[in-house]
């Protein structure tokens, strides 16, 4: 039985930025499955399969979006009986010996449900993408008010960048660029949500998680993430992105949402966050 299966969602990446992904999940002791789904409009990625033969590769042209393409594989994790599944960022790579410490570390917890990383850019600069479950406003504030200042001081709270990143913590609201999942804890919550095409999927599900399980930042390893942010220089990615923002409010309430400020204050508190 496979211990470990990795998805990776294509859509017409650069191939030296993905054979560095498919390099990073291979090079591993484990015995893994890596599904490459690629929802470009044709399959010139399929050469990638031919790389190792622990290669699947699926082209699914429809692009149904992030989260359905990654929940094809994760179906496929649970019919198989696999303990864990990788959702990974094809623009994500790391050294070995990454996946072995985190799959330890998750056996050695049975309460933690999803796991992700300390998360750097490629020059060693901390990525801040550990977060609270947002507000209406936090989301506004980040994407139109272009204010230094104010943006540091938001941030510093939503975005949890007064955190140090020296301990291990729970945070409810985990990036889809790295998501270590528990699939036992995936069958009683449910995969991704497929109405939101790309955004805010990965808010949803860490938030569904939370509720029967810890959701962690474990930074104690470190991973790579060539991040540039897409919403930001594409009116198209910004219409999806303002798409998601009203699927996920109106499930979770805009303004009245009780348990968002429960879970956030209580995060703050761990965190050691002097909230006035």
């Amino acid at each position: 039985m496979h211990r470990l299966t990795v998805s990776i969602v294509l859509y017409n990446n650069p191939i030296p930025m993905l054979q560095k992904a498919i390099q990073s999940v291979l090079n591993t002791s484990l015995d893994v499955t890596l599904y490459l789904i690629d929802n470009s409009p044709t399959d010139e990625l399929k050469m990638l399969a031919s790389l190792d033969s622990r290669i699947q590769y699926l082209h699914n042209p429809s692009n149904p979006g992030f989260g359905t393409a990654h929940n094809i594989a994760i179906k496929r994790s649970i019919t198989y009986g696999v303990k864990y599944h990788l959702v990974l960022n094809p623009d994500v790579h790391f050294e070995r010996g990454i996946l072995e410490k985190i799959l330890a570390y998750m056996d050695a917890h049975l309460d933690v449900g999803l796991l992700m990383p300390k998360v750097l850019y490629p020059d060693g600069e901390l990525q801040y993408i550990a977060k609270l479950l947002p507000t209406p406003w936090d989301l506004f504030a980040r994407r139109f008010i272009p204010i230094k200042s104010y943006l540091e001081k938001l941030n510093r709270r939503y975005a949890l960048t007064f955190f140090d990143y020296s301990s291990t913590a729970e945070i409810p609201f985990i990036s889809g660029c790295f998501m270590f999942l528990r699939t036992e804890t995936l069958s009683q919550t449910g995969l991704f949500d497929e109405r939101y095409f790309m955004y805010l999927e990965d808010a949803d599900l860490t938030r569904r998680i939370g509720k029967i399980s810890k959701t962690v930042l474990y930074p104690h390893v470190s991973i790579v993430h060539e991040y540039e942010r897409g919403s930001h220089k594409s009116f198209e990615l910004l219409k999806t992105f303002i798409r998601s923002v009203f699927i996920y409010f109106n499930q979770y309430g805009w303004f009245f949402d009780n348990n968002r400020k429960k879970i956030n204050r209580e995060t703050l508190q761990k965190l050691g966050y002097d909230i006035v």
